[in-house]
């Protein structure tokens, strides 16, 4: 007779984590029945940087017992009103709706903020997450936790990625993957050693108008694509060409500055660098390229498989030692890919917008909300506004006259469900740091090509190697030396 032995399904997936080679995560119908997911099955999940898009997506993950009686109030009302919306009302009306229908994918077992008052709604949110400043004690300390979702500024994410994941932690880590290019280039090989689950949150990427943008470009809807236009409202929030403040403000109690600064130059507090703000500074952010590029860049990466580009020239307004220019326009070549032609893809921020097709409708508006992606064809023109929203040809007559392909791309659940998903059950989630590093990649050397003083420089790629080969202190802006204490 066989002896059976029993472990837990939290050391199962701690197993797969640390040791993929050797495991594969069976899925749990073939463990206890279809319908099956016993307790166990909840993932303990930790949030580090919950102020923002923190707190929105953990609750995208785990819905707070509070806001469930807010919700159904909502949806009652919604529903007396919903017929007098227009259509385009009506969609963003769902799309919100599907943003706040109530989650429950995982526990949230943790919360770490360095600011305990930016993130006290959050932990309100969360009466029984344990609650820290330091995800490297938070970690150290609960090893319950089995995942990690990072939503602080792109300056620690690559940081507190790496850290989680060779602790053999699934990572969830907003946009953009990271501050600068060898952080990405990095993360995506640490990520395939340890074998973790990993994801991105652009969250774009997983709508129905993604796929089918790739789903008709891949039919030949416009024909050959040479030459795609991306732009973008941002930024709204400080950033051109201004100084960082330089008078002295006390840091407030409840932030540890030190932590905030992380790997970044030491430098004073003040409240106009920190939350939300940061986006706009050099040490920190990355500009309107890095925070709308994953949303927008990304689906002409994934629909015409772009791969790196080959070369980068840029142009912008005028910028300090601080700060990101107000406005970019950024034009990338990139190569030809099998029997797809070589593309040219440029992008604008700041107010600035491509020209308007000539066969588009009088009145009739560029993108949505400020932001979109026009592809040129040999055939026809494709247009969609920010996250892959609305998807159409034009005109208006080419849409009613296309015969759409039949689906060929799977439908994601979401961007959070799917990366919970494959934690669970194995399998690949779809902007994994194999995908979402290059593309972040991409993304920052627009920025890289932005801070070359001499506006007609191309800078040439070897995305191989990991090298601008032409303009030597080009280099020096794919990295920065971290403060004393920090390393990847």
């Amino acid at each position: 007779m066989h002896e059976t032995t029993t472990i837990s399904r939290r050391q199962f997936v701690g197993a797969v984590g640390a040791s993929t080679a050797l495991f594969t995560i069976v899925p749990r119908h073939v463990l206890g029945g279809p319908a099956y997911m016993a307790p166990s099955d909840m993932l303990n999940i930790a949030g580090i940087g919950v102020g923002g898009m923190g707190e929105r997506n953990l609750m995208s993950i785990k819905t707070p017992d509070a806001m469930l009686e807010q919700w159904k109030k909502e949806e009652a009302e919604a529903e007396q009103t919903a017929a007098d919306l227009t259509p385009e009302q009506q969609e963003r009306r769902e799309r919100r709706r599907r943003w706040r229908q109530p989650k429950e994918l995982a526990n949230v077992y943790a919360i770490c903020d360095v600011d305990l008052d930016y993130a006290k709604k959050t932990i309100e949110h969360y009466p029984k997450a344990k609650v820290y400043q330091d995800f490297r004690k938070m970690l150290d300390e609960l090893k319950e936790i089995d995942a990690v979702v990072i939503a602080t500024p792109d300056h620690t994410h690559a940081v507190i990625a790496m850290h989680a994941m060779k602790m053999g932690k699934h990572v969830f880590c907003q946009k953009p993957l990271t501050r600068t290019i060898y952080e990405a280039r990095v993360l995506a090989k640490t990520a395939k050693e340890t074998g973790v689950v990993t994801q991105m949150g652009n969250q774009g990427h997983a709508t129905e108008g993604a796929r089918l943008i790739k789903e008709w470009l891949m039919a030949g809807a416009i024909g050959d694509v040479r030459e795609v236009a991306v732009w973008t409202n941002r930024p709204i929030w400080p950033q051109g060409d201004i100084p960082r403040p330089a008078e002295e403000v006390a840091i407030p109690e409840t932030l540890d500055w030190d932590l905030w600064l992380g790997p970044a130059p030491k430098k004073s507090y003040h409240p106009d660098v920190c939350h939300f703000n940061w986006r706009g500074w050099r040490d920190y952010g990355t500009g309107a390229l890095g925070d709308m590029g994953a949303h927008l860049i990304d689906h002409p990466f994934w629909a015409l498989d772009l791969g790196q580009p080959v070369t980068v020239q840029a142009s912008s307004t005028a910028y300090s030692d601080d700060a990101y220019p107000l406005a970019t326009v950024v034009t990338y070549e990139f190569a030809a890919r099998g029997s797809m032609l070589p593309v040219t893809l440029t992008w604008s921020d700041g107010g600035i917008t491509p020209p308007r097709p000539s066969v588009m409708e009088a009145g009739r508006r560029l993108g949505t909300g400020g932001s979109g992606v026009l592809y040129y064809g040999d055939k026809g023109i494709l247009m969609h506004g920010d996250y892959g929203n609305g998807p159409r040809l034009i005109p208006e007559s080419a849409m009613e006259a296309y015969e759409k392909p039949e689906p060929t791309i799977p439908r994601s659940p979401g961007i959070h469900e799917e990366w919970i998903e494959a934690i669970k059950n194995g399998g690949q989630s779809s902007t994994d740091f194999s995908y979402s590093g290059p593309l972040t990649e991409t993304m920052l050397l627009g920025n890289v090509a932005v801070f070359m003083k001499d506006k007609n420089t191309t800078l040439a790629w070897d995305a191989e190697n990991m090298r601008i080969t032409n303009v030597e202190q080009a280099n020096n802006l794919l990295h920065y030396e971290y403060r004393e204490g920090w390393t990847l």
